[in-house]
């Protein structure tokens, strides 16, 4: 198994280029099921989470062509199973967003519960409602959704108890082949859900809305191939400018979209960093100066993203002063916190709440990645820490960032991937 040693003390310096967005990426893939065309898709990311929804993609019977530069060519014509089986789906909870585009183009599907992060609670039961608002049959057994239409989908308004970035993903790509128009009421309104929707777009769907809290989607006959590119991964973007302030450093990021980094950049600024912009770029600069602590609550876009949380409380934990960070997303999301109480981090959980008093320096110490997110927040303790940090159970970055170390050691991080025998 992988694990990663890094050397603390270094600042962060120079320029990165942001990878195409996972989140974005994965629905996307999963869309070319809704047409037998050939789609292209390029500026993909090279990640475990894209290569198991390829592999994903081929057991279900379509053909893929990756090129050198993670360009991917999928050809949906000889599709010859409708399940997405478990030792697939449990590696990777957005295996689920199969589920729409083979009901709505087949009939029927069948999909493992999923799994991925222990991070909480993020029940299917919304998509489930949401397919049977559709007309779909759903029955739950032997850990498995069986979904029918054999009637085919017909349009629905639907109306989401919670804010549901994957379930609003599946019903609009199930709903652009149902017949008549559905409305998705308190739909989300992450920038990857745009992206999906201008993805379907460029097939032919008839989507508006897609960014707001209530989509429309008017049900099409078909949907033709088409080319087109991921937008670039927000997180990934939020955590390097992360990495720079923690270390009292400079980043200037290529290859983003500054407006949907807007409640982190803010927040940054509140720590004393300052934040310049471009059309695609956006730079950060500590000037040497020690991060000022800041309060942080999680929420859907456009709010502050919960996969930036862990971040934030690293850079709260060697800041200058007191701060809470406040997860209103999932239950189960300071799991990074023990580790990095290891770590000499000064930090309480009170309930959904971690209360940070910041430290001059972190202390190095063998840490253990619980989950994406929380494997990110611990390769960037270990860059601020005194001596050499050890971070076991990296499978989990390896899911999210591509390349992570290499990025980092350009920028001056020093940071080793070694394997044990």
């Amino acid at each position: 198994m992988d694990k990663l040693l890094i050397e603390g003390g270094t600042s962060i310096r120079g320029d990165v280029t942001i990878s195409g967005a996972k989140n974005a990426a994965l629905p996307i893939l999963a869309a070319c099921l809704l047409t037998p065309e050939p789609v292209t898709i390029s500026n993909v990311p090279h990640l475990q989470d894209v290569t198991t929804m390829i592999e994903l993609l081929g057991r279900l019977g379509t053909r893929v062509v990756l090129d050198e530069r993670m360009q991917v060519e999928i050809s949906a014509d000889s599709i010859h199973s409708f399940h997405a089986p478990y030792d697939l789906v449990k590696t990777m909870r957005a295996s689920i967003v199969v589920l729409g585009p083979l009901l709505a183009r087949f009939g029927e599907a069948t999909v493992s519960m999923p799994g991925g992060c222990a991070i909480g609670s993020r029940p299917v039961d919304l998509h489930i409602k949401g397919m049977e608002r559709l007309g779909a049959i759903i029955e739950l057994a032997n850990g498995n959704i069986h979904a029918r239409a054999p009637n085919g989908l017909t349009g629905a308004t639907i109306l989401f108890d919670t804010v549901t970035v994957t379930g609003t993903e599946n019903i609009m790509m199930a709903a652009c082949l149902a017949k008549g128009k559905t409305i998705l009421e308190n739909a989300a309104r992450e920038p990857e859900v745009e992206d999906l929707a201008n993805f379907l777009i460029s097939m032919g769907a008839r989507i508006t809305g897609a960014g707001t809290s209530t989509i429309e989607i008017e049900g099409v006959e078909a949907l033709h191939g088409t080319e087109y590119r991921v937008l670039p991964d927000r997180i990934e973007a939020g955590t390097y400018l992360v990495a720079a302030a923690v270390t009292r450093g400079q980043i200037k990021l290529k290859n983003v979209i500054p407006a949907h980094l807007a409640s982190v950049a803010d927040k940054l600024s509140q720590a004393g960093a300052e934040i310049t912009t471009g059309p695609d770029w956006i730079s950060l600069n500590m000037h040497g100066r020690r991060p000022r602590a800041v309060d942080i609550n999680t929420a859907p876009y456009p709010g502050f993203a919960t996969d930036m949380q862990a971040q934030m409380v690293v850079l709260n934990s060697v800041a200058e002063g007191c701060a809470s960070v406040t997860e209103t997303v999932f239950e189960n999301r300071f799991m990074h916190v023990q580790e990095l109480q290891r770590m000499g981090a000064n930090i309480q959980v009170r309930g959904n709440t971690a209360i940070c008093t910041g430290v001059e320096r972190l202390t190095a110490a063998p840490v253990m990645a619980t989950d994406l997110r929380a494997s990110a927040s611990l390769i960037l303790a270990g860059m601020v820490a005194e001596g050499s940090t050890q971070v076991d159970r990296i499978y989990h970055v390896d899911r999210g960032y591509e390349r992570i170390e290499e990025k980092l050691n350009a920028l001056g991080a020093r940071i080793k991937r070694v394997r044990d025998r």
